[in-house]
């Protein structure tokens, strides 16, 4: 079982059609073959890599993500696809980490990397794919395709690292399988010339949901990086189009739609998670973009595939029912199994929140070279998530917060999603995010930072009000601090981390 048979085999069955678009050109997926199988050659003979090796690949979005990717799977190597937003030193921490044996990046990387790389005990050969000499590897004699069993680890998926060092889950050519699998069953059924439009990093959800979609034929056209004029561009220039794209994405590219007719245009899936979606912002993206949305709450130690909320879930006439729905993160995957349990591993009854844990054939194998933190996660089969939720009686899950971020107020538990989803109906409010303070008295009280739309003003008493009206007294902010922007990762989420210090240091 070798993952990227499903690539090669729809090359063989439809070798013309358009495999990634990028810059102007596009590549067949004859074309792309052959420069894998190519590459694949180069890696084995030249490079002189043995299976299982792992290769690193780090650029911004690009055709050549494809071709190293494929390639490390037909020479039967371990892809460790990295974030190209990260820091050059956050690039070693992982290349040392997973001992690789070879580094495919750009020009403009380079030259940050070939510093902090070369110096290492092991140094790997680093390869810029902008060069006439990459180019010339893609016409080398091709390599066949190696066999692989179904639990070598085929992708090194490294955590964003927000709270320590990132961990390397390792997917085996079982997982990513699966994942193909369930997202024909669960999400969208793939036609042969349908879009992806890749506007969100390859090296991370975009680039594992890209599998599923070019393995049933779909063109993969891929911007550099993201602008909201690009998505809605794309929606009107290609066909069937769908995208993975988190929520900060979603709510720019809403404000640029704003009296445009017909702004969905072409679009068959817009497949969202990575982060929270509040409600209003869902309800304005329906209004925008129709009935097309596809939540998706998954890790990267089970990629991808936990739970949904499909097309239909979405729909809904605004009653209680209809927004509660829409505040879950949908019903388990199939074939997956989904529970929510207490610190010894036992069910809770519905509606009472507790740690998410999961089962299936995409759950990770465990992590790089950690065993410790592989116990920790992995117990008896089952995927401790870290994520705190509750499952209703239809077996919806609710997500409530990390378990770091979950709020003890005296006892009493607060979830600071609770907080910012009423917040985020106050009209001024454009983002919000509350962490818990310390307190003498009463072991933490939740404060919140606010982000107001340009022009607007609210005031804290406002905010506080609102609360009042539609939460328990004991969980409204104690303070509100009003800012220009809230700390983001390279993936658009909010750093309750740098929150929680600027906090401590006073800087609010």
């Amino acid at each position: 079982m070798n993952i990227v048979h499903a690539f090669l085999n729809r090359a063989r069955s439809h070798p013309h059609l358009a495999a990634v678009s990028c810059s102007g050109q596009t590549i067949s997926f004859a074309e792309l073959a052959a420069r894998s199988h190519a590459l694949a050659a180069v890696m084995v003979k030249e490079f002189q890599l043995a299976a299982g090796s792992r290769v690193v690949i780090c650029m911004e979005n690009r055709a050549a993500f494809f071709e190293t990717l494929f390639a490390s799977w037909i020479a039967g190597m371990c892809a460790v696809p990295v974030n190209a937003k990260l820091h050059p030193k956050e690039v070693r921490q992982i290349a040392s980490d997973c001992g690789t044996s070879l580094v495919f990046t750009s020009d403009y990387l380079l030259e940050g990397l070939l510093p902090v790389l070369s110096d290492a005990a092991q140094a790997a050969p680093l390869v810029s794919v902008d060069t006439d000499a990459y180019r010339g590897m893609l016409r080398r004699a091709p390599l066949p395709c190696m066999d692989m069993q179904p639990d070598d680890v085929a992708w090194l998926f490294y955590t964003s690292g927000t709270t320590g060092v990132p961990k390397g889950a390792m997917l085996t050519h079982r997982n990513l399988l699966s994942m193909c699998l369930h997202y024909g069953a669960d999400i969208d059924y793939v036609m042969a010339g349908d879009t992806m439009l890749h506007l969100a990093p390859l090296s991370h959800g975009a680039g594992q949901y890209s599998l599923p979609h070019i393995f049933n034929g779909g063109h993969q056209v891929i911007e550099k990086s993201f602008s909201p004029d690009l998505l809605l561009e794309g929606l009107q220039r290609y066909p069937r189009v769908s995208l993975f794209a988190a929520p900060t994405m979603i709510t720019r590219a809403l404000r640029t739609a704003e009296g445009l007719s017909n702004a969905g245009g072409n679009l068959q899936a817009l497949i969202y998670g990575g982060a929270p979606m509040y409600v209003s912002d869902l309800l304005k993206t329906l209004d925008v973009f129709g009935p097309r949305l596809v939540q998706i709450y998954g890790q990267g130690e089970s990629p991808m595939t936990i739970t949904q909320l499909s097309r239909q879930d979405h729909q809904g006439n605004g009653d209680a029912a209809h927004l509660a729905r829409l505040a879950s993160g949908g019903i388990a995957r199939m074939a997956v199994q989904v529970r929510v349990v207490d610190d010894d591993g036992r069910d809770l009854p519905t509606g009472e929140p507790g740690e998410i844990i999961t089962r299936s054939d995409t759950r990770m194998l465990g992590y790089w070279n950690n065993p410790k933190a592989t116990a920790s996660a992995i117990r008896e089969g089952w995927l401790w998530t870290g994520d705190i939720g509750s499952l209703d009686e239809l077996g919806y899950l609710t997500l409530r917060d990390r378990s770091k971020d979950m709020i003890i107020r005296g006892g009493s538990n607060i979830y600071p999603r609770e907080i910012e989803e009423v917040l985020l109906r106050h009209p001024a409010v454009s983002e919000v995010s509350v962490i818990g303070a310390e307190s003498a008295d009463l072991g933490e009280e939740p404060v919140a930072f606010v982000v107001l739309k340009n022009g607007m003003s609210v005031t804290a008493q406002e905010l506080d009000s609102l609360c009042l009206d539609n939460i328990a007294r004991f969980k409204r902010p104690r303070e509100y601090f009003f800012r220009q922007d809230l700390p983001k990762n390279n993936y658009g989420k909010i750093l309750k981390t740098a929150l929680r210090q600027l906090f401590k240091q006073g800087d609010t």
